[in-house]
């Protein structure tokens, strides 16, 4: 068969590649970037399914408008006034029809990708930054360009240079908790962004599907809440959100705000992509957030994965000392490390993660988080999906491997 040529940009996740090593009797893996099931509201779920199938049959059954079921864009709207931040006005003004509902946020990243990225565009992104958008803007043909990010996020400097070297189509940015970085831009570097946003006229793309699962401290608020500070900034971000980390992935619904001329483009290319997101299941994140139960389900993720994170920081420095960098993360999933060969120990993580595979223990090597000049040090440990004992098990066995 003859391909699109546009496959050729693109190769199988090494992530779902690495999924299928998993199978192995005994194995503890942090490697995934899923949400703990065992902390998903099931009863919420139920009760919000069984209202919908009960109260509103048809429509919820039937065919939708490509835009969203309306009553959950009006849920989202409200959501999105409230959602956590640092500081008074935290929360993001959006009209209903201000956002379009996607099948998870995956699809407004494509749906980015759709609408803006022609053959040989550029576009920058972080590095590291989410395998996914790698894949999904290549496949639209984008020439990527690396962002530097420390602690801190971005390097907005470095950013500013970028932009005025490349003048690229769109920058995007994981602001908040990122994947696989954990890192969390400050409040300082969003305004700058936004700033930038505007005087360049650049479109700031900002994911974020981890804003709510902070431990101590709320983040810094959205670039979207923060983009009122900064006049003519709205024109030029869109932003994903979705309800995956926080209710569940399964449900497959996600969100973007953009301005109305990008908005409207892309509810057109949904037209031809899904006609619209499942009616089902956005009638039950309608319902379920009315049953106003997400605060308390969320509070007991962002406890418990606060712990983890804390048990895997420390099994990090007990079981590999020195021979491993990291950041201790403040929301997320994630951790981000980096070899550092102290001892003479190993510094490629491609071949750490293959001997601690032999001691039943599975991360992901950093090598695929970068668009290209990827560091070989590099790993991200996810503490999501691993209970206290199995985090410390788990370290103890990277420990050996190294």
């Amino acid at each position: 068969m003859h391909f699109a040529e546009r496959l050729n940009n693109v190769e199988t996740s090494a992530i779902r590649e690495l999924f299928k090593l998993l199978g192995k009797p005994g194995i503890i893996s942090f490697a995934g970037g899923f949400p703990d099931p065992a902390l998903f509201d099931v009863e919420g779920i139920r009760l919000a399914s069984e209202a919908v199938l009960t109260n509103s049959p048809g429509p919820v059954l039937q065919y939708g408008a490509t835009e969203g079921y309306q009553p959950l864009r009006e849920a989202i709207s409200t959501f999105m006034a409230h959602k956590g931040g640092q500081g008074s006005g935290a929360g993001a003004t959006v009209a209903p029809d201000g956002l379009i509902v996607t099948t998870g946020s995956q699809q407004a990243l494509d749906l980015i990708g759709k609408t803006m990225i022609s053959p040989g565009d550029k576009v920058i992104v972080e590095a590291p930054t989410f395998l996914a958008t790698i894949q999904c803007f290549r496949l639209y043909g984008a020439q990527l360009i690396n962002a530097p990010i420390d602690a801190d996020g971005v390097d907005v400097d470095q950013l500013e240079k970028l932009i005025e070297q490349h003048q690229p189509k769109l920058v995007y940015l994981i602001p908040t908790f990122g994947n696989p970085s954990g890192a969390t831009l400050s409040l300082e570097r969003r305004l700058r962004i936004l700033a930038m946003a505007a005087k360049t006229k650049t479109l700031v793309v900002e994911d974020d599907p981890y804003g709510e699962l902070y431990f101590d401290q709320p983040p810094p608020p959205s670039l979207l809440a923060l983009s009122d500070q900064v006049p003519g900034s709205r024109e030029w971000l869109a932003h994903c959100g979705s309800f995956s980390k926080i209710l569940s992935p399964g449900l497959r619904v996600g969100w973007l705000i953009a301005p109305p001329e990008l908005l409207a483009k892309a509810t057109m290319c949904k037209q031809f992509s899904d006609a619209h997101t499942s009616n089902l299941t956005q009638a039950i994140c309608a319902q379920y957030l009315a049953l106003n139960r997400l605060d308390a389900a969320v509070a007991v993720v962002r406890k418990t994965y606060f712990e983890r994170a804390r048990v895997m920081a420390q099994s990090l420095h007990r079981e590999l000392g020195n021979a491993v960098a990291f950041n201790q993360p403040q929301g997320g999933m994630f951790f981000w490390a980096r070899l550092t060969g102290a001892g003479g120990k190993e510094r490629n993580a491609a071949e750490f993660a293959k001997r601690a595979i032999e001691k039943l223990v599975a991360f992901v090597p950093g090598t695929p988080f970068y668009a290209h000049d990827p560091d070989m040090a590099t790993f991200r440990l996810s503490f999501a999906t691993a209970d206290v004992g199995k985090i410390e098990e788990g370290i103890a066995r990277l420990g050996q491997a190294l």
